[in-house]
């Protein structure tokens, strides 16, 4: 299995840390993995990218041209998305944000509503870990079954009090599709 994926929004929606964990969780569950984070010199507002390879085999190349997922968090990165994407890959749209629809009909779209769904949870900075949860479904590159541990690891002591909450999204997410 190999899944390349990309994710795209704007600064503050927490692309990088999506990346960041998906590709963390992924090597705790044994696989090979690249990350290549993007993102404008604003701290917010600013575009937000990041490329990720999954993979049970090593990894060639790290380059993550034409991904067989993506993610679109807001309108901006639609065009983007939609024009990279592979034939028949998937199309994850963060529905909260994201009105309109794909002009492309050789793709698998699914809409979640993943601001929302955060909000729901108490936080909408919570909409990127729903969006793992439903990538990490939708595409079978992480299995999640040790979630909470991976998350505990993965955050400083400091942050720990927020393990839950993610933990919580990232079931939403995953449930939702």
């Amino acid at each position: 299995m190999t899944e390349k994926s990309f994710f795209a929004g704007f600064g503050g929606q927490g692309i990088i840390s999506l990346g960041q964990i998906w590709v963390y969780c992924a090597m705790q569950e044994g696989k090979n993995v690249t990350f290549f984070p993007f993102y404008g010199a604003e701290k917010r507002g600013g575009i937000a990218r990041a490329s990720v390879i999954v993979s049970d085999e090593e990894i060639a190349s790290p380059l993550v041209t034409t991904p067989d997922s993506v993610l679109v968090m807001n309108p901006e990165s639609l065009p983007l998305c939609e024009g990279i994407v592979k034939t028949g890959g998937l199309m994850l749209i963060n529905a909260s944000l994201v009105k309109e629809v794909p002009l492309r009909r050789d793709l698998r779209v699914v809409r979640i509503d993943a601001q929302s769904m955060a909000e729901q949870i108490g936080n909408p900075r919570f909409a990127n870990m729903v969006a793992l949860g439903a990538m990490a479904k939708l595409t079978g590159a992480l299995g999640l079954t040790e979630i909470e541990g991976i998350l505990k690891k993965f955050f400083p002591a400091d942050k720990q009090s927020f393990v839950p909450k993610n933990v919580e999204a990232i079931r939403a997410g995953y449930g939702a599709v």
